[in-house]
Formats: C-alpha cells, structure tokens, sequence
C-alpha cells in the first residue's frame, strides 16, 4: 500500500532538521574544545574570546531547539565555573615561605 504523503514529507521534513540540529551541535562541541584548549594554553585574553565564543554557540544552538534550554544553561555554568578557575590558578601568588 505505500505510505501517504504526508508521511513521505515529514519524513523529508524530519531529515533536514536533523541535519540542521547536528550542524548546530558540532559547532558548539567545536566551541567548547576551542576553549579547553585555550585553558590548556594559559593566554588570559584567549580564554575570554574562546569563552564567548562558546557561549554564543550554546545559545544559539539552545535558541534552535537542537539542545534544551537548561542544558545550554548548565554548559555555559560549566563554562564559566572553568574559566574563573583558571583565573584565580592565573593570579594566585606563590607563596613566600622558606
């Protein structure tokens, strides 16, 4: 008997969001590695434009539907609990004792 059309559509419907959404989602898995390797690098200003760089990319991909609100949220808290780490590593003193 076949399938209707309206099947046959959203199953084409179906594939290209699935395609967006996975675009979408490499950019942002892209992002973060980006900043986890200027983590790695030490370069204080790196880290902040690699951060917002991440943070754009959560929310856009949040604002597409390809992944929740709240995770968006949970990674861009992720994000910044890091790169504060990273900072306080960045001006802590050593110690002076002898």
């Amino acid at each position: 008997m076949g399938l209707p059309n309206s099947a046959l559509k959203r199953a084409r419907q179906a594939a290209q969001r699935r395609a967006r959404n996975q675009q979408v989602r490499t950019r942002l898995k892209s992002a973060v590695k980006a900043f986890d390797a200027s983590l790695a690098e030490g370069d204080g200003s790196r880290q902040e434009q690699a951060f917002r760089a991440a943070v754009r990319a959560a929310d856009r991909a949040a604002a597409r539907g390809a992944i929740h609100r709240n995770a968006a949220r949970r990674k861009k808290s992720r994000l910044a609990k890091k790169l504060n780490e990273a900072a306080a590593k960045a001006t802590a003193r050593p110690s002076k004792r002898g």
